[in-house]
């Protein structure tokens, strides 16, 4: 399961980053998704990777970012008891941890928006003109994303 993190805005950009951009519903700055590892994914990551961070995310980030984070239709906060309600899991900790087998997709969730509106790090991005193994902020983070995403949760 990735994590992928808009950092860089769309103005003068290539119309098919643009696109994939769309594509992945990134449509603003600190917008999260988490895409399942397919070949199809990697392949829209890899267009738009001078645009994003992204990386794989685990159980606990993804725990904290849907607690934190994550939004019903109607801008409610996601809770427990409307996981339980609504889906076989237990908690949002039980459907956390479907989401990072790859068990589950947020779609699987109805009424949850699949894009996480994040908020900017704390202490702020290094660069967003640099790839992370550069000193920047773009780019692949591997597990370096979680503490990335801890930063805007």
């Amino acid at each position: 399961m990735y994590a992928v993190v808009q950092v860089r805005g769309t103005v003068k950009t290539r119309s098919e980053i643009k696109d994939t951009l769309k594509m992945l519903r990134l449509h603003h700055i600190n917008h999260c998704v988490f895409v399942p590892d397919t070949p199809a994914y990697a392949g829209m990551i890899r267009k738009v990777k001078d645009y994003v961070a992204y990386g794989e995310a685990d159980i606990a980030t993804i725990e904290a970012i849907l607690k934190t984070r994550g939004r019903l239709v109607g801008d409610r906060h996601l809770s427990d008891e409307y996981v339980r309600e609504n889906s076989t899991y237990e908690g949002i900790r039980g459907f956390a941890e479907a989401l990072s087998r790859g068990e589950a997709r947020l779609s699987d969730l109805p009424g949850l928006k699949p894009v996480l509106r994040l908020h900017p790090p704390r202490k702020g991005y290094k660069t967003t003109k640099r790839t992370f193994q550069q000193g920047g902020a773009l780019g692949y983070y591997g597990n370096e994303i979680n503490h990335l995403l801890h930063a805007m949760r």
